[in-house]
């Protein structure tokens, strides 16, 4: 019979075991080992019934059991330990705290999905792994975070197989009363709500969670509340689902109902408000709308506001293709704004301004989330070198006239939280090494250059440990092979083979992501009797282990696995290659360290960074992969291989990919493969070793999470911060006053005459010439403006290269038609072809960048062919 209603009924804890609470409800737990340790110690079985949560281990032990532990003074002990630790990593100076530099009060981190632990499946892939690891970096480092996402009632889809390999969704109704988060409540015991409004008068309630991530509080705001209508209810029902309007009321939640459950946070808690907002991508973008429109409660126009919100915004893109950007009609954007829906106060052609193409190229009635982040955001990243240049290129439409390289999108490559992703047994050789907090150090807070002590460990350490690992993901894979097939229909009796698949001598190669065609999960499939040779080779046999889900709605990724599966089920090679469905952080936590090699093959350049690489390098994996994102920054031969790419613009995709898998068949067999099995003289691979040795020495400490957020205080939160100190409402009108008076006269901003002290067109390295510049300036003054002179080598077509700018002055007031000259040195001081031009850009002591307005000024064509502007 089925129950009409569910309710959760939980243990009551003696009062001597009542910290087992406290430290199930912080997930700190997910990344500290003896936390661990001690819940597992509670009930072993139990434990691994629970799937390794501490909430649902409490709801589960017997009470007898809880009573013995009661008056188990030496476990009591442990728990008094674990609970002060806790406590001390929750109050004490950490790095942040240690700084000298003023930095922000809090930062408000937004991200439409978390993957903090595998207890709380709030999250699909990279993305939300990026963020939940933002989050336990941010709390090791003692940076005041708050995060801010949703609760989705569904989570992301369980992913099982059908008998024939086609790939088969389960949306699993997740109870919040179940998981490790607590609701908001106001004073009065009553559950703390946010509102937004609707057409129709109509309204989208929800209730916030708080999951403690360390240090940092994580709010998820839930719409299944009683007060909503049905389709409301739904809004949160799961991640990246539904049409556009739902994936609409989805965003409009994250950001503006975001913001609103920040401010009842900090006014129920005390926390400091929040000086810089930083969006991870384009969902939460409408953020910044609402902070317009509270600036507006308290007297300041829309420009003005706009200014001050920029002020203090960081947008961070993930995406390297247009096609990954959420982008709404403008009819249903402007339907659900304005006076009869959200945000009444703000007219709604400018919040349309905000969001559309309007650029070349671009679709001019489409309201794109990530041109809006932009616009709303005096920063913006991308995360990681290759990605930023990427970005600056996709993006620089909105910043028409200026070279891509001069964009303001920077880059901060992301990183991966090591306690998360790191091996026990690693961690434990690690600390064996250079003690327990020293390592913990190293991990977390990060900084040094190189991890000198590893090569301190004896090489037959590193080979058992990675043997060890080897062999506890064989055992793990055919667990999970095993409850695949049973899933799959199979019969007990047919699975005996299973007790044969993978080896764990055997060269190990790992492949798990998302499934899109990009990431091209089947080009090891393109020659597939190469494959086999490789997979069946008598003295360099190779095994492969593949996990990915296909996005619910993407039959072609679907077909891929597919594809994928039907080959390991093949008899003849099923013992060496194997597809593992339903990956997700559990399953990645083993995958990582079992490997020897990690496999990345994406179409250059497609990934923005991809930090599955960086988890396997952190365990002594080495990478063979496609130079996109990370490892294009960072790739050297001692850490792996680099599979060639055949991606210029004229390369058939076919050919492409058969190029490509060549290179990958040749790299396995001629020379990852023999170097794994080829013997030293005390018997050890000396030479693959050396690259494991070489990998964690040089590449672990770049790869770290903590690193990244470092690199966020340092480059990006704390110059918001004192931006957003300095944009008073008084700087703020002046600043949005001064912005419309340029872009009215930037029409009569010309360059009229440029000329310089030679007349050769030849000159000596070092020597300096006087550049002479005649400028109108419309109706602005030199206190408006920076006039430059731009510098440099240049290519065949006379573009300049590698390029210096420097600021001219001018030489007294305007002469009687309204013109200023400007003077300054040029100094030559590179060989070869030279060049240099002159441009004219908007100056503000209040921007961040000279090109954030877009406004630029150069000499007309007829006055550069005429000025001699080209040195040869």
């Amino acid at each position: 019979m089925k129950a009409i209603r569910r309710f959760t009924v939980r243990p009551v804890l003696p009062e001597s075991l009542r910290p087992l609470s406290d430290l199930a409800r912080n997930l700190r737990w997910s990344w500290h080992a003896e936390t661990r340790d001690l819940f597992q110690s509670v009930d072993p079985e139990c434990w691994a019934a629970s799937g390794g949560d501490p909430v649902r281990l409490l709801g589960s032990v017997p009470p007898a059991r809880l009573a013995a532990l009661a008056g188990d003074r030496r476990f009591l002990r442990r728990l008094r330990a674990a609970a002060d630790d806790l406590n001390d990593y929750v109050t004490g100076d950490r790095w942040y705290q240690t700084q000298s530099a003023e930095l922000p009060t809090a930062v408000a981190y937004f991200s439409p999905e978390f993957g903090v632990t595998a207890a709380l499946p709030q999250y699909s892939g990279g993305l939300g792994i990026l963020a939940g690891d933002h989050l336990k970096a941010a709390s090791d480092l003692g940076v005041p975070l708050i995060g801010v996402g949703l609760l989705y009632r569904h989570g992301y889809f369980r992913q099982t197989l059908s008998r024939d390999g086609w790939q088969q969704e389960h949306y699993p109704v997740l109870d919040p009363h179940e998981l490790p988060v607590a609701q908001l409540k106001e004073a009065d015991g009553t559950a703390a709500q946010v509102s937004l409004a609707l057409p129709g008068g109509r309204s989208l309630r929800a209730r916030i969670w708080l999951a403690q991530v360390g240090r940092v509080p994580l709010l998820m705001l839930d719409s299944d509340v009683e007060e909503n209508d049905l389709g409301e209810r739904g809004v949160t029902d799961r991640l990246y689902g539904g049409g556009s309007e739902h994936r609409l009321l989805q965003e409009m939640l994250l950001g503006i109902g975001g913001v609103r459950a920040v401010r009842t946070y900090c006014r129920l808690t005390g926390h400091p408000e929040p000086e810089v907002f930083h969006t991870n991508e384009g969902h939460a973008g409408f953020l910044g709308l609402e902070r317009i429109a509270e600036l507006g409660e308290r007297g300041l126009d829309f420009d003005a506001a706009l200014e001050a919100v920029r002020a203090g915004t960081v947008f961070t893109t993930h995406t390297p293709v247009p096609a990954g950007i959420d982008r709404f009609d403008r009819e249903l954007i402007a339907r659900h704004f304005g006076a009869e829906a959200e945000l009444p106060h703000i007219d709604v052609e400018r919040v349309l301004r905000l969001g559309m193409e309007t650029y070349p190229g671009g679709e001019p009635n489409l309201f794109n989330m990530a041109v809006m982040g932009l616009r709303l955001a005096q920063r913006a990243n991308g995360v990681s070198l290759l990605h930023g240049q990427v970005s600056r290129g996709m993006f620089a439409g909105l910043w028409p006239g200026f070279d891509p390289e001069e964009v303001p999108i920077t880059s901060v490559t992301n990183g991966v939280h090591a306690p998360t992703w790191v091996a026990p047994e690693v961690l434990r050789l690690g600390a064996r090494q250079i003690g327990a907090q020293r390592a913990e150090d190293a991990l977390t807070v990060g900084g040094s250059e190189r991890w000198d002590a590893v090569g301190d460990i004896p090489d037959q350490e590193v080979w058992d440990l990675r043997r060890d690992l080897r062999e506890q993901l064989v055992v793990e894979v055919r667990e999970r092979l095993h409850a695949s097939w049973r899933q799959r229909g199979a019969g007990a009796a047919e699975l005996g083979w299973i007790d044969g698949v993978l080896d764990p001598d055997v060269l190990t190669i790992g492949f798990a992501r998302r499934v899109p065609s990009y990431k091209r999960l089947t080009l090891m499939l393109r020659d597939r009797d190469r494959l086999m040779d490789l997979l069946l080779h008598p003295e360099h046999p190779i095994q492969i282990v593949v996990a990915g889900k296909a996005h619910p709605a993407d039959d072609g990724g679907k077909r891929l696995v597919q594809e994928l599966v039907r080959f390991a089920d093949d008899p003849r090679v099923r013992h060496r290659i194997v597809f593992l469905p339903d990956y997700g952080m559990a399953m990645a936590q083993k995958l990582y360290p079992g490997c020897d090699i990690w496999l990345n093959n994406p179409l250059r350049p497609l990934e923005a960074c991809g930090t599955s690489g960086m988890k396997a390098a952190l365990n002594g994996c080495l990478n063979l992969s496609v130079l996109d994102g990370w490892w294009d920054e960072w790739f050297q031969p001692d850490f792996g291989w680099a599979i060639p790419t055949a991606d210029g613009s004229g390369t058939d995709p076919d050919h492409r990919d058969d190029i490509e898998a060549a290179a990958l068949y040749d790299l396995l067999e001629q020379r990852v493969a023999p170097r794994f099995y080829e013997r030293g003289q005390h018997g050890l691979p000396d030479r693959w070793i050396e690259m494991v040795r070489q990998t964690l020495t040089l590449l672990g400490p770049k790869v770290l999470a903590g690193r990244m957020v470092r690199e966020y205080v340092d480059r990006l939160y704390t110059p918001a911060s004192h931006a957003h100190r300095a944009m008073t409402p008084a700087a703020a009108g002046e600043l949005a006053v001064w912005k419309a008076r340029v872009r009215a006269a930037w029409h009569g901003v010309t360059v009229d005459h440029v000329e310089t002290a030679s007349a050769t067109a030849t000159a000596e390295l070092g020597t300096t010439l006087v550049l002479r510049v005649r400028v109108g300036l419309g109706g602005l003054g030199p206190d408006d403006v920076e006039v430059q002179a731009v510098s440099g080598r240049v290519d065949s077509e006379d573009r300049i290269t590698d390029a210096a700018t420097v600021p001219l002055k001018p030489t007294g007031g305007p002469d009687l038609e309204g013109r200023w000259v400007y003077e300054g040195p040029l100094s030559l001081d590179r060989t070869g072809p030279y060049g240099y031009t002159v441009r004219i850009l908007p100056n503000h002591r209040l921007l961040a960048s000279g090109a954030e307005l877009g406004l630029l000024a150069v000499p007309s064509q007829e006055l550069a062919e005429g000025a001699g502007v080209l040195m040869r």
